[in-house]
């Protein structure tokens, strides 16, 4: 018999995404569904998954062991973020008004507002205020379903203040359940300090930001900007190259502005991820599929960039490139902390069929951040993260504004319940 400290019964209907990943082209709808299934937990991880009528002979609870009734609704992993930028202070809500009355993201940031204006209050900002501030993002992600997230550095732009936000960022992992996955994005954007001498910068993050992050050992990928304007293909290059060098995963902001080549270089340098994609070229398609590299695409910061298009997803999945999605959480066009919203977007505006997007935001995320052995997924082994939903339809993950979720469960420990965090009372 099998002992279990979790026990969840009556699963109307379980997408287990069991199997290889990542998930490509038709593989992306297979979504391993099971009914009238129960689940096992034991010390945070996947005791036995199999039918309900099977459980009694299958498993035996310990003592204290609690039982989640899932009272015929439906159950799915964990979702996993692979892309947010949750470590900065202020906010850029005049930008957004601004973009709302017609200027573009471009306008504003040529005029010195974007990224560079929440460098600004971020650099002033202690490792405690960031940390609280990126804690209480999460909790926003957790109650959407977010158990994983992927977290960039980026609005420090130099040595001491990328590390702040880095030590931050682990802080606040260490503080909430949701598993966190640090990122350095020092080459987020040239600061203001080093306008009139890019290549300064560059060989600022080169020589002393990547070996200063490899060795506080606070990052576990790097990340850069590769878009007309930000960084250049061969800047890219040679600073994922160094991170590379310095033991660090890849990952690259890739063609959401323009076709700059962002793409190719992914699947050139092996990188695990290329993110936006929004203006992707067919050979930069055709790379990502080859270099099984994930196309993350970010759909909601598209919508509130109001870029007028959405990244080629169908076309991605017709290529064989693994796609996933991610929120994009930051201060000027990731304002929603919904992996549920981005879903219905990539359904609504991208073409992709809800079981493509549930893939995307589970095992593929995970396969993009160096986790599909562990998460992105329910099976024999792996983390026991589950998301109850409150009714047997999967299609109400994307029914915008609905409380759909009723409990998360992250390690074996009940985090969400009825739609609340877990200790938080009852109004």
């Amino acid at each position: 018999m099998i002992e279990a400290d979790l026990a969840v019964r009556r699963i109307g209907l379980l997408a287990t995404l069991a199997g290889p990943a990542p998930r490509t082209g038709p593989a992306m709808r297979d979504l391993g569904l099971a009914r009238d299934a129960a689940i096992a937990v034991a010390g945070g991880r996947i005791a036995w998954v199999g039918p309900d009528a099977g459980f009694d002979a299958a498993v035996t609870l310990r003592p204290g062991a609690e039982t989640l009734d899932a009272a015929g609704a439906a159950v799915v992993p964990g979702l996993v973020d692979p892309h947010t930028h949750l470590a900065f202070a202020g906010d850029r809500d005049d930008e957004i008004r601004r973009r709302l009355a017609g200027a573009s993201y471009q306008e504003i940031a040529a005029e010195g507002g974007g990224i560079v204006r929440t460098v600004e209050a971020t650099r002033t900002a202690s490792v405690g205020e960031l940390a609280a501030l990126a804690a209480s993002r999460l909790d926003e992600m957790l109650l959407c379903g977010t158990t994983t997230a992927e977290v960039k550095s980026g609005y420090g732009l130099e040595t001491g203040a990328e590390i702040r936000s880095l030590e931050a960022i682990r802080l606040a992992a260490a503080r909430h359940p949701v598993t966190v996955v640090p990122t350095f994005l020092g080459a987020h954007e040239v600061p203001r300090e080093h306008r009139g001498n890019r290549a300064r910068y560059v060989e600022i993050l080169v020589e002393e930001m990547i070996p200063a992050v490899a060795g506080s050992g606070l990052a576990a990928f790097a990340d850069v900007f590769c878009e007309e304007g930000v960084f250049t293909v061969e800047e890219s290059r040679r600073i994922l190259l160094a991170a590379r060098a310095h033991g660090m995963k890849l990952r690259i902001h890739a063609d959401e502005l323009a076709t700059t080549g962002g793409a190719e270089l992914a699947g050139e340098l092996g990188a695990l991820s290329a993110d936006h994609l929004v203006h992707v070229s067919g050979a930069g398609m055709q790379a990502l599929a080859e270099a099984s590299c994930v196309a993350t695409l970010l759909p909601t910061a598209a919508f509130y960039l109001r870029l007028g298009r959405f990244a080629p997803a169908r076309e991605l999945i017709a290529a064989g490139a693994p796609v996933a999605l991610a929120t994009d959480v930051n201060p000027g066009g990731g304002l929603s902390p919904s992996l549920p919203f981005a879903m219905a977007i990539a359904c609504f505006s991208m073409g992709m069929a809800l079981e493509e997007a549930l893939a995307a935001v589970t095992l593929n995320a995970a396969f993009s951040l160096d986790l599909h052995h562990d998460l992105g997924s329910i099976e024999t082994g792996k983390r026991s993260d589950l998301v109850l939903l409150r009714s047997a339809r999967l299609l109400d993950l994307v029914r915008v504004g609905v409380g759909a979720i009723r409990t998360v469960v992250k390690d074996g420990r009940v985090v969400v319940r009825d739609g609340r965090l877990a200790g938080t009372p009852a109004a």
